[in-house]
């Protein structure tokens, strides 16, 4: 995997987890109803959990590396 493979893939992995992760904490949260999860705190507090991952992945992804020696 080149560089900018890799780069667009955690781009891609951190944005799905973050927005997977929202609807699991809204669910969680009684915010968005319809669903068995709705309501679970469970939900809420790994849904928290996968939204963080998906920041740390995005920021890992867009961060600017130095250029080496």
């Amino acid at each position: 995997m080149t560089n900018r493979a890799t780069r667009t893939a955690l781009i891609v992995i951190g944005v799905v987890a973050l927005l997977i992760g929202l609807l699991f904490a809204g669910q969680g949260a009684n915010l968005i109803p319809g669903s068995s999860m709705t309501g679970d705190r469970t939900w809420l507090y790994i849904g928290a959990a996968l939204a963080v991952v998906g920041v740390v992945l995005l920021v890992l992804a867009l961060r600017r590396r130095r250029p080496g020696p």
